[in-house]
This record gives structure tokens, C-alpha cells and sequence, in this order.
């Protein structure tokens, strides 16, 4: 948890040794705990609080390819504080943005921690599908009241697991997916079955949560999930054990899908969750109409009009991130998360099929956050804590091409 001098007695080794180890499994705790968020503050908050304050206490740098990423989520911060000075009642304002900043730290210390290790990658996913699949059977369980009190894991009739809201409880649930089918498209057979039981699992969850998007994301990562290693991938027997594995999944996951559509509440909620266009979407100040609103009044008001205060004026809040970011953070805000959503698909991008230790964790960071930016045109992510996590892996796997690229670059020359 401490920067190591190379100075140091010998001595202290073994101390530091164990100071790393401990803070790299409250890294994965802290992980784990952001699948369980039924009220706020969560004990994901609490820990993280103390966690990023011990850890950068203890010297934990931020280097300069992780500085932009923070200057850039503190002027979106700056531009939600100003947005503050339009408010006629600043209610719940100040602690929304309280949380914002909160959030854009905890993407910095992810960065920061996997640019100081990267074998903290694994960890980090390892904790985040531990998470998923429990707070996944908890979502599946309360869906079919499978015990007294069961109904607290459901909303609305669909499954949220151990989160406020379904819409959020699936997108939650996508990275683990997609570590499972990486671990079994590119792993050993022999660990096979439990990854399969681990992502059936996750799948019915994300189908069982009704979340449109959730839906629309995942089948967008895993598609994209397949189609990048088999560019990756030269060899026609590995292309071949992809295509074979992948079928097999979605068999797998068809089967899953016809077999909870024979209990006629999935059937019933499925056919009304499939309308492409609800009357809350495409009505009377429904969600399309509210976006152009939204738009066309975000031009009179540089500054923005201040967290919340949206739905206040309007049936329901933006569900649109773009929108959300120029109400609550202004022309300022706008400009910044536009800049670092860019930036972010950049690195993953440029660095994407490049043959390193953390390059699987990169690619599906990538494509998750790519799904997020689609989504994000009919949902609000801008307190996922799960997109914080995914903002701060693809900049600290950035952060390690940089001290990589640094590395060779002094080195001396082969003779």
C-alpha cells in the first residue's frame, strides 16, 4: 500500500510485503462490496472512503498517465459546483455532487493501484464475479419468491438483486459476464463447467432484471467479445474453438431463456419489456420528447440548472447521460465527459490487441464502456460505481502501456 524505496533496509521487506497483499485484497473486498447497494450510503462508500485515503496517505502516486483522467473528472465536478449557483433551493445538490466527486476518486485510485500492480486486474474481476453471481441468484431467488422476504431483491416484478433499481442491477452484471466467457473461450476445458454455471447465472439474471438496456448490452459485448479475439487470434483451430465454444453458449443460453418463459409472469413481462417504443418513451413528454426539451433549454443555460431539478420540471428524470451531463454540470461538464469518454475509447482502442498480461482485462473494460456510451443515449450511468471501476481499469491498463513504452524506450539496445 506504500511506494517501496529501493533504499530500505532489507528488513522492511517482508513488512511490505504484507502491507501490499492486505491492500490488494481490501482493493477486491471493496470490489465485491459494490454489488450490494440497498440504501445509501452503501458499505461500498464507507470503505472506499477510508481505502483511497489510507492508500494515497500511504503514498500511492498518481503518475502522468493517469493526470489527465483526474483532471478531467474534477472540471466535470467543477462544472456540477457551478451549476450549483443557479439554484433557487439547493436541496439534495450538494450531497449528489458530494457522490460525484466521491466517484470520480474511487476511478482514480483503481487507476492508480493497477498502474502500481497489475496483477491486481485479476483480483479486481475475480471479486467483481463473486459479486455478480451472488447478488445475481439473489435477484433470480426473489424473482420467483423462493423464500419469506424475497421480495426485497425485485421491483417493479423484476429482478434487482442487492440494488435501488433493476436498470442498474443488469448493466452491473455484464463485465463479470464477459470475464467468464473470455476465461472460457480462451481457457482450459476443464474449468469450463463451473464458468458455464457462473455465466447462466449472471445471463438469467440480466434477463430477469427486464432492463432493456441491460439486454441490448449484453448481447452487444458479447458479440463484440467474439469478434475481437477472433481477430486476435491467427490460428484456424483457435478461430475454430471459438466459433464451436461460442455456439454452445448461446444454445446454452437459449435453452435458459425457453425455460423461463414457460412460467407465464417471465412470459408475460417479457412481451410487454420487448415493445421498442413504450408510451413513457414516445408519448406526451416522454422520455424522446423530454431529450429534445431537455437539449433545446440546455442552450439558454451555460451553467446548467443544478442536480435533480430536471425532474422536478419534467414527469421523470433525463435518462440520457449526454443531457444529464448538461443539466447537472453545465456547458463545463458537457465538454469534459464528452472529452473523457473520447480519451478513454482511445486508449482502448490503440492498445487493444497488444500482447501484454493486462490486455483481456483491457478489452473487456473496453467493450463494456463502449455498450455503456450506447446505452447511455436512453439511460443515466452517472452514478454507476461499476462505470467508475471500468473508467479507472481502462486508464490504469493506458497507465501501464505508458511505464511499459517508458521502460523499453531506456533501455539500453540489443547489440
Amino acid at each position: 500500500m506504500s511506494t517501496i524505496d529501493a533504499h530500505h533496509p532489507v528488513a522492511f521487506r517482508p513488512q511490505i510485503a504484507v502491507l501490499t497483499l492486505f491492500g490488494s485484497a481490501m482493493v477486491a473486498f471493496g470490489v465485491f462490496l459494490s454489488g450490494f447497494v440497498m440504501s445509501e450510503p452503501a458499505p461500498y462508500e464507507l470503505l472506499m472512503v477510508l481505502q483511497v485515503a489510507v492508500w494515497f496517505l500511504l503514498g500511492l502516486k498518481i503518475s502522468r498517465a493517469v493526470a489527465p483522467l483526474l483532471a478531467l473528472l474534477l472540471t466535470f465536478n467543477v462544472g456540477g459546483i457551478l451549476s450549483l449557483t443557479v439554484m433557487k433551493d439547493l436541496g439534495t445538490g450538494p450531497m449528489y455532487l458530494a457522490v460525484s466527486t466521491f466517484l470520480a476518486l474511487t476511478s482514480v485510485f483503481y487507476a492508480a493501484i493497477i498502474e502500481h500492480r497489475h496483477q491486481r486486474l485479476r483480483l479486481i474481476f475475480q471479486a467483481w464475479v463473486a459479486a455478480a453471481i451472488i447478488t445475481g441468484l439473489l435477484g433470480i431467488l426473489g424473482y420467483f419468491h423462493a423464500f419469506p422476504g424475497a421480495e426485497a431483491f425485485t421491483l417493479y416484478d423484476r429482478a434487482k438483486g442487492a440494488f435501488q433499481d433493476p436498470n442498474v442491477f443488469g448493466p452491473f452484471l455484464i463485465a463479470p459476464a464477459l470475464y467468464l466467457m473470455h476465461g472460457l473461450l480462451t481457457g482450459k476445458l476443464s474449468s469450463a463447467p463451473l464458468r458455464v454455471a457462473g455465466l447462466l447465472i449472471i445471463a438469467l439474471g440480466v434477463f430477469l432484471s427486464f432492463s432493456r438496456a441491460a439486454w441490448a448490452l449484453f448481447l452487444f459485448s458479447a458479440v463484440a467479445l467474439v469478434f475481437i479475439l477472433l481477430l486476435k487470434e491467427r490460428t484456424g483451430a483457435f478461430r475454430l474453438k471459438i466459433l464451436l465454444l461460442s455456439l454452445a453458449a448461446v444454445v446454452l443460453l437459449v435453452v435458459a431463456v425457453v425455460i423461463a418463459l414457460q412460467f407465464e409472469q417471465v412470459r408475460n413481462l417479457f412481451l410487454d419489456r420487448t415493445t421498442l417504443v413504450k408510451e413513457y418513451d414516445g408519448g406526451h413528454l416522454g422520455r424522446f420528447a423530454r431529450h429534445r426539451i431537455g437539449f433545446l433549454m440546455m442552450m439558454e443555460n451555460p451553467l446548467g440548472i443544478g442536480p435533480m431539478v430536471f425532474s422536478q420540471i419534467f414527469p421523470e428524470d433525463e435518462h440520457n447521460i449526454w443531457l444529464k451531463s448538461l443539466t447537472s454540470y453545465g456547458w463545463l461538464g458537457f465538454v469534459s465527459y464528452v472529452a473523457m469518454m473520447v480519451w478513454t475509447l482511445t486508449i482502448g482502442f490503440r492498445f487493444l490487441l497488444r500482447d501484454r498480461p493486462w490486455q483481456p482485462y483491457l478489452m473487456i473494460a473496453w467493450i463494456v464502456i463502449i455498450g455503456h456510451v450506447i446505452i447511455g443515449n436512453v439511460i443515466d450511468t452517472d452514478h454507476w460505481r461499476h462505470f467508475y471501476l471500468l473508467l479507472g481499469i481502462v486508464w490504469g491498463c493506458g497507465a501501464l502501456e505508458w511505464r511499459h513504452q517508458r521502460a523499453l524506450r531506456r533501455s539500453p539496445l540489443p547489440a
